[in-house]
């Protein structure tokens, strides 16, 4: 197996389903000694849009509310 010049394997379709690994599946690699293992990350009880949600809370730097955004994506009679 070869890894890509973008640093990509491909994980052999009898492994994926050996250890439940389907697409958007969240893996971590570890390092133990000479060996890398690839993990599958437990679940940690938020979706994908939560968590995306909760790294971008507080981040705005717009001073404008709720309402006056939502005003402009609506369209004026």
């Amino acid at each position: 197996m070869r890894i890509t010049s973008k640093g990509q394997v491909t994980i052999p379709i009898e492994i994926r389903n050996k250890m439940g690994l389907q697409p958007n599946t969240e893996v971590d690699f570890l390092i133990k000694g000479n060996s890398v293992h690839l993990v599958k990350v437990k679940p940690s009880g938020q979706s994908r849009g939560q968590k995306l949600v909760a790294q971008m809370r507080g981040r705005t730097t717009v001073k404008m509310t709720t309402d006056e955004i939502m005003a402009l994506t609506r369209e004026k009679e």
